[in-house]
């Protein structure tokens, strides 16, 4: 059970998934503006991401980011389906609010399953997961993406965002699946947001354990940021990851393989 002690994890997504992101996550965890990661297992910079995460000492603090919305699938099957593939890549469309039929739940697993496997036989241990785009929060996948976790002993995951703007329906929905979460024994943080999100409501991470998500990339002055998005010549954009730093004091910044 997670203690009510003023914690919060900033957790850098998107881990191997090319050299600019890889790097800035490796220079955020030097600057203490991180404290954690989740390493996606078919990005191009992957390998080369566990020998910077060996040589800066954060091996531990490592979880994976399941992909199923970006770049090339790890399986066969799944890039001839169209759920979720076009020309054999993922192709980021996927219909949330269709019911998959079980071969394409067969083809989730099969994926889910190489994905950890490859970040193991990398060398990752994995302490915790989750996911490009939040597909792990999907009504359809999250039986399927927990029974996967579960057999790899993988016990520690991200909430659906409970911080910030929230509809009132989606509240309730996140709710539902954040509960469930603890209730099949998982052990969570107490509210997850993004950097946005907590400027916004910068007291959300005064009470229990906090996760913040950020994505840490350089822009086109070199300079550290969280990335929002790209502009139209391909420089990521977004704010200063080190304005974070004003709402951390009286917080402890501890990773996931500290919660218990």
């Amino acid at each position: 059970m997670v203690e009510t002690v003023n914690k919060i994890i900033i957790n850098a997504d998107d881990f191997g998934l090319n050299e600019s992101c890889t790097k800035a996550i490796v220079q955020a965890f030097s600057e203490n503006l991180i404290s954690s990661t989740t390493a996606m297992a078919n990005g191009e910079f992957i390998e080369q991401a566990f020998t910077l995460a060996q040589e800066n000492g954060f091996l531990d603090k490592v979880g994976i980011h399941i992909n199923l919305t970006e770049g090339t699938p790890l399986t066969e099957n799944i890039k001839s389906d169209a759920f979720f593939c076009e020309n054999g890549k993922f192709h980021g469309r996927i219909n949330r609010l269709k019911k998959p039929e079980k071969s394409q739940l067969a083809e989730l697993k099969e994926e889910v399953t190489a994905q950890i496997e490859r970040l193991k036989g990398i060398g990752f241990e994995i302490f915790h997961a989750d996911s490009h785009h939040h597909i792990h929060t999907d009504v359809y996948f999250e039986d399927t993406i927990k029974e996967v976790l579960f057999r790899f002993n993988v016990n520690k995951i991200r909430l659906h965002r409970n911080i910030g703007k929230i509809k009132f329906y989606k509240r309730i929905v996140k709710n539902i699946f954040n509960k469930t979460l603890k209730q099949q024994g998982f052990i969570t943080t107490d509210k997850m947001g993004s950097m946005e999100d907590l400027a916004l409501y910068p007291d959300a991470a005064q009470k229990g354990v906090c996760e913040i998500m950020v994505h840490p990339d350089f822009d086109k002055n070199g300079r550290l940021i969280d990335r929002q998005g790209w502009d139209d010549d391909g420089y990521a954009f977004g704010e200063e990851l080190a304005d974070i730093k004003k709402y951390l004091t009286g917080l402890k910044l501890v990773s996931y393989k500290e919660l218990q």
